[in-house]
């Protein structure tokens, strides 16, 4: 049997339909029976047997961080699919994302050791791939990560999940770990890259000067499980199928939902002035961060992303993100 974690995520949703359309036996964590609903909401994008495919799951409420509840999760289980994360940019949220991220993990891959489970897949980021910073060379899964630099607390922890992964292998658990650029799905439209094309709806004016690499979630999920099946382990992998300016980016969404897309570069100074009035609004009035330091400087810089490594392993085509994007806002446009 296998075991899903981040069940009712983007990508645990998406990875559940691939799964159960395949007749796989699966069992699913999940944490509040509100979350449920974006997986219905998700696999009835593509099908209208959605309720056979959900029922076919076999539900477990729980917590990564919860040991005992999950212990009982893990049993009779084989394979494992870690996709839980918390995600926020928020410097205030550091600890609860220490507990989820690093925490949570460890005591998945100790549960896994303890199970022998056969392979575990790691859902990270590429938040947690080193940076070039000359020539504009692209960056591959040996880009050394660097501490010193100014990390957002997201890749910081990130980061400190997967180092728990590579300990667990050092501990005879094989694992491979997949590294996402920013993925398209959909189904969620409240939060990730979901929430961007409602946003994208309610009209976007400006642009940023960078790049960011994108990858279609359903792509992702078919690697997660290719990687699951083969020999490969205790390797990484960038999944990312285009790098893309952020004009092309946010001017795309505007189009896939029928509006005006942005036409004017932000000024870098306005934004260097926002992310620290955004500090100081929340100092002052508690309200969550939008924007912040790190945040700002990711938006800003042109990151370019190699994906040699998973197309020459797996002889992997990506999907064109252009027909994902037009997808997605397809699929949008009819749920909103």
């Amino acid at each position: 049997m296998i075991l899903v974690t981040g069940s009712t995520g983007l990508v645990g949703a998406h990875l559940l339909y691939k799964l159960t359309s395949n007749n796989e036996k699966v069992r699913a964590i999940y944490r509040t029976e509100r979350k449920l609903n974006n997986v219905k909401k998700v696999f009835s994008t593509y099908t209208d047997n959605f309720d056979a495919l959900f029922d076919a799951i076999e539900w477990v409420q729980a917590d990564i961080l919860d040991i005992p509840l999950l212990s009982e999760a893990f049993k009779d289980i084989t394979y494992v699919y870690h996709c839980a994360a918390f995600v926020s940019f928020e410097p205030d949220k550091y600890q609860l994302l220490r507990q989820t991220n690093i925490e949570g993990t460890a005591n998945i891959v100790n549960l896994c050791i303890s199970n022998n489970i056969k392979k575990l897949c790691y859902v990270s980021s590429i938040a947690t791939i080193g940076r070039n910073t000359t020539n504009n060379k692209l960056i591959t899964e040996n880009t050394e990560w660097n501490p010193e630099d100014d990390n957002s607390v997201y890749a910081i922890t990130k980061y400190g999940a997967e180092m728990e992964v590579w300990r667990a292998t050092q501990e005879g658990l094989d694992a491979v770990i997949v590294n996402p650029g920013v993925i398209l799905g959909a189904g969620i439209w409240s939060y990730g890259s979901g929430s961007l094309f409602k946003k994208a709806y309610k009209g976007i004016k400006y642009f940023t000067s960078g790049t960011l690499g994108i990858v279609d979630v359903k792509d992702v999920v078919s690697i997660m499980i290719a990687l699951t099946k083969s020999n490969i382990i205790n390797e990484r992998f960038i999944l990312v199928a285009e790098n893309w300016t952020y004009k092309q980016f946010l001017q795309a969404l505007s189009v896939s939902v029928n509006v005006k897309p942005p036409k004017k570069l932000i000024n870098p100074i306005l934004l260097q002035l926002a992310w620290r009035l955004d500090w100081l609004t929340q100092k002052l009035t508690g309200k969550r961060r939008q924007l912040t330091k790190q945040l700002v400087t990711s938006i800003s810089s042109e990151t370019n992303y190699s994906n040699s490594k998973i197309k020459n392993v797996l002889d992997f085509k990506f999907k064109s993100i252009n027909e994902s994007i037009t997808s997605v806002g397809s699929h949008f446009l009819h749920q909103k």
